[in-house]
């Protein structure tokens, strides 16, 4: 059993903008089960603090002029212990974690986040005096990146390992910046924290961590390579010896078509009628014509180019004329809201867009739509093509990241071994997808076929029990790798 100390800068259920707040409100729970003793440090964001009961103070301290305290309590539905950093005046104002209601980021977003890095090395090196020191420190994406670095000096220290959720958000500053936090001078160096002039949040995980971790295997090898790598492969060829993948988990009792409490009818993979049942009432609530032998496609996405948006848009207008209905769920760049919308009010029977983010239509899309269409230019991860293949909701996807890691292509000899469970899209190219969405509709004509592939989706096994044994093991190789760390 390890002590471990899990910083993130959101966890589900108490603020969410993207799957890091899905990975850091289950993991810490899987590991607890497993017999880790783990704590889970996060902001104090009014948002959680409207939802966590029975806080009381740990310690209280001076960081940048500002007063903050370390409130504890516990993460919702587990006996996990949530340590959460209190500071209105770095976190208690409207808007986003990370961006104002403009959407534009807070202009202090350095200071908040080297703040909460400061309380966390305090944390991992028994400073506050809380009677509880971690083996080790487990960082995530850049808002918690200084923290290997502010601990690399420190003979009695923790491990460290960072994981990276998406490389592409570095947490880059200006070099007064660098100097107004007060940051050791050492840190400013090309080889360190310094990015071309800037300085890097995201260098101090990848430069000092004992170990680096990427959200699948896949992604772990892409970011070595120029096009994913966003100006730091280099960094990370260098340190190649010390990275490696680890596939997310999903939540199981949440993401389960048999229990799902917003499904019309539940069903299993011994009761596959049942899902029609959902496919009508999608149909019903969104007002499409109603017709089960249509196959509908689903997408739950933000509206951004990473997730494929412009090859959407550039097939869309023989999309409209092909034998299917799709309905899109999400919220992103305006230019991609207002040419889906009117691609919608064009073709309303065939096309739905809901702007926003609704958790219950989210479950209901999965269940109810025949296949799930995600074409992301790439994908660390990617949580919904596996929200899909549990519910028998065939995912059709790039050959990217975690969609690579666990989407088996329906061609016939992966059909004959019994390993397809969806459709991949070979290039990032609208050619490249209208081909492979005709490949699917053509198989959803076979009734028998379309079956065996949503029942071996469905026995995937993407339990985040299964990812928490590989991440203890990580662990372990961290605590081993310690003593050879870059100082």
């Amino acid at each position: 059993m390890s002590k471990i100390l899990y910083i993130s800068s959101e966890a589900f259920p108490l603020i969410k903008t993207g799957g890091l707040a899905d990975v850091a409100g289950s993991l810490p729970i899987a590991l607890s089960k497993q017999g880790e003793e783990i704590h889970l440090l996060l902001p104090a964001y009014p948002q959680v603090m409207q939802q966590v009961e029975n806080t009381q103070q740990l310690a209280s301290s001076h960081y940048y002029g500002l007063d903050v305290s370390l409130l504890e309590t516990h993460l919702p539905n587990s006996d996990v212990p949530l340590w959460l950093v209190n500071c209105p005046a770095a976190f208690e104002r409207p808007g986003g974690p990370y961006m104002d209601s403009d959407g534009q980021p807070w202009h202090d977003n350095a200071l908040r986040f080297a703040l909460f890095c400061q309380i966390a090395v305090d944390i991992a090196l028994d400073r506050l005096k809380l009677g509880w020191q971690p083996d080790i420190v487990h960082c995530n994406d850049w808002q918690s990146g200084l923290v290997p670095a502010l601990l690399a000096s420190f003979k009695q220290r923790p491990a460290t390992l960072f994981t990276i959720h998406n490389l592409a958000y570095q947490g880059l500053f200006s070099q007064q910046t660098f100097t107004d936090l007060e940051l050791p001078g050492n840190l400013w160096q090309p080889s360190r924290l310094e990015f071309y002039d800037q300085l890097s949040f995201i260098k101090g995980g990848l430069v000092y961590a004992d170990r680096i971790n990427a959200v699948s295997p896949t992604y772990a090898r892409e970011i070595l390579l120029p096009e994913f790598g966003y100006g730091l492969n280099g960094l990370l060829q260098h340190r190649q010896a010390r990275l490696s993948g680890i596939l997310n988990g999903i939540d199981q009792t949440v993401w389960n078509p048999a229990t799902d409490p917003h499904l019309t009818a539940n069903y299993d993979s011994h009761k596959l009628a049942q899902k029609s049942k959902n496919k009508t009432a999608l149909q019903k609530q969104l007002g499409l014509p109603v017709d089960a032998r249509i196959p509908l496609v689903g997408m739950i996405s933000r509206m951004v180019e990473q997730k494929g948006l412009d090859i959407i848009l550039g097939a869309m207008a023989e999309i409209v004329n092909l034998p299917i209905q799709l309905v899109m769920l999400g919220n992103g760049e305006t230019h991609y809201e207002i040419q889906l919308v009117k691609w919608a009010n064009n073709h309303p029977d065939k096309l739905n867009v809901v702007i926003g983010y609704n958790e219950i239509l989210s479950h209901q899309i999965e269940a109810g739509s025949d296949m799930f269409l995600m074409p992301s230019t790439f994908e660390p991860c990617g949580l919904n093509q596996l929200y899909s293949l549990r519910y028998g909701t065939l995912p059709i996807v790039r050959n990217v990241g975690g969609l690579a890691d666990t989407v088996v292509d329906a061609n016939d000899l992966n059909r004959k071994s019994k390993t397809a469970n969806g459709f991949v899209i070979t290039e990032q190219s609208a050619e490249a997808l209208l081909t492979t969405l005709r490949t699917a509709l053509g198989l959803y004509q076979e009734t028998a076929a379309w079956k065996k592939l949503q029942r071996a989706a469905m026995k995937g096994d993407f339990s985040w029990q299964r990812s928490a044994g590989h991440y203890i093991k990580l662990y372990q190789q961290a605590l081993s790798d310690r003593d050879q760390a870059v100082v």
